[in-house]
């Protein structure tokens, strides 16, 4: 007897079905968007074809702006509207070739996000090591152009790594250590997205921050993941409450965060110093590095932050929250689910929905 002749069994409600359907359904997906990457790079290097073009061609026969309008209006006649040739597309192009063509390091940088962020990084920062900040996070962390955007208006390559930081690092964790942590910590967080506009108690804050954790931890940086909030700690017949515990992966590392709606009070230093001896010893993995505490607060007086980590023998920073910018909407909730990523990354393409329908028909699975 055949399988075909065999008695069918078959439910649509069996798990072991849905588990198929959930399965097919994830590579659907992940093809799409390794497609809609694969086309990214493509564009990327036909646009720097473009201005590498443009611009030999107007410093070879002398040609001003005039070359540039026409050859928008024939190109929209030769393809339509769909690819991008629009004027102000093109004079882009240009200046993405005259920018990055000395800077080889940066090349291969652009080439690995979508054209929309880099035309945000090219319009908005000028400085070079911003730049190349901008362009390995987007790519570390996915960011869409609505949270890079977000992120250059926050000023977070000033925070992250040119802000003068406050933390005992340097003296309580190995050389190398302490150096990833000090690029990992930011001077300033941004929680607006918490929708937060008027003080409010702390553990408001705390919550808010827990129920927006995936947005928060775009704000935090790479590397993080959520473990809890008000994670407790039993020990010796006593409990103890953290008000934000994260691992972070690079560093291999828990991190406390205590969150203070008020100005920075040097007892804090050295509660999380308590905080921190309790993760090591009944929290910590043997294989894990010493567990890192991070003091968020609305206002901090530096004079105080420098004396009161003196003498703190675990490795403790302090920065600042502001409440203060207003996240877009369609960001305000969640990081982007599959279909969203694949919308995202077809949008930042300027793919419409017949290039769409083209793109999914040649999807080999």
């Amino acid at each position: 007897m055949s399988d075909l002749t065999k008695k069918d069994n078959f439910n649509p409600t069996d798990q072991n079905y849905l588990q198929l359907l959930q399965e097919a359904k994830l590579k659907v997906q992940t093809s799409r968007i390794q497609a809609a990457i694969a086309a990214s790079q493509q564009q990327i290097a036909l646009y720097w074809w473009f201005g590498q073009q443009i611009a030999m061609a107007q410093s070879k026969y002398s040609w001003g702006r005039s070359v540039v309008e026409r050859l928008s209006k024939d190109l929209k006649g030769l393809f339509g509207g769909t690819f991008g040739f629009s004027t102000q597309n093109l004079w882009y192009m240009r200046q993405f070739y005259l920018e990055y063509k000395d800077h080889p390091d940066l090349q291969r940088l652009v080439g690995e996000i979508p054209w929309g962020s880099n035309i945000a990084i090219l319009s908005k920062v000028k400085d070079l090591n911003s730049r190349e900040y901008y362009l390995k996070t987007v790519k570390e962390q996915g960011w869409t152009r609505d949270v890079l955007v977000m992120q250059i208006n926050s000023q977070a390559y000033e925070q992250h790594l040119l802000t003068e930081k406050q933390h005992n690092f340097e003296k309580a964790l190995p050389e190398h250590l302490a150096e990833q942590a000090d690029r990992t910590m930011k001077d300033v967080y941004m929680l607006d997205m918490l929708g937060l506009t008027k003080p409010v108690l702390e553990a408001e804050i705390e919550n808010k921050m827990v129920n927006k954790i995936k947005t928060v931890m775009l704000e935090f940086g790479y590397g993080f993941a959520f473990i809890g909030n008000q994670y407790r700690i039993a020990a010796k017949g006593n409990e103890y409450f953290v008000d934000l515990l994260f691992y972070n992966r690079r560093l291999k590392s828990l991190v406390a965060m205590e969150i203070k709606k008020g100005k920075f009070q040097p007892e804090y230093a050295g509660k999380m110093n308590f905080y921190l001896n309790l993760l090591d010893d009944y929290v910590r993995e043997p294989d894990e590095n010493p567990s890192i505490g991070i003091i968020l607060c609305s206002k901090r007086d530096r004079f105080e932050v420098e004396y009161a980590l003196r003498g703190i023998d675990k490795p403790v920073g302090v920065s600042e929250f502001r409440l203060t910018r207003t996240l877009p909407a369609e960001l305000s909730d969640k990081l982007p689910n599959p279909d969203e990523l694949e919308s995202e990354i077809l949008k930042e393409l300027g793919v419409l929905h017949n290039e769409k329908e083209l793109l999914e028909d040649n999807i080999v699975l």
